[in-house]
């Protein structure tokens, strides 16, 4: 009886294994799986996104944040960034794998590229340090 429980078991198991999701090679990273959102801009007295941005959990995303010169802007956003595992942070064709990310600060107009995964849903947003302002911050929804 215990073989015949233990055979089962291990034909349980193994046919989960056949339902996984097929992304190839690169797994959650693959082209299938991955989307483009829409760029953050950075600049005094304009709106950082139009309006809110939602992800979809085990997702791989690229965001482009740009800022224009006009000021040494920042985004910060600690609940947002444990909520993601990222994968990689491209700024002039330097390409950084972090552990971890806390806050973005631009001191002169450039572009950066994040890419990542969105892990834990829930409600969080990237916003400029200090500001009060509705159009300083974004709210980002993982479902």
């Amino acid at each position: 009886m215990k073989r015949f429980i233990s055979i089962t078991c291990a034909a349980a198991l193994l046919g989960g294994a056949a339902t996984a999701h097929e992304f190839g090679f690169a797994g959650i990273l693959s082209k299938s799986n991955k989307e483009d959102l829409p760029e953050l801009t950075l600049s005094v007295g304009k709106p950082i996104a139009d309006g809110p941005i939602t992800l979809k959990s085990g997702t791989a995303y690229e965001l482009e944040i740009e800022a224009d010169g006009t000021g040494e802007l920042a985004l910060e956003g600690s609940g947002f960034f444990r909520a993601i595992w990222v994968n990689e942070v491209v700024v002039n064709g330097l390409e950084i794998r972090p552990f971890g990310i806390h806050s973005l600060e631009f001191d002169e107009a450039g572009t950066m590229e994040i890419e990542f995964v969105a892990i834990k849903p829930g409600r969080y947003e990237l916003k400029q340090p200090g500001s009060t302002g509705e159009s300083q911050r974004v709210e980002i929804i993982i479902e």
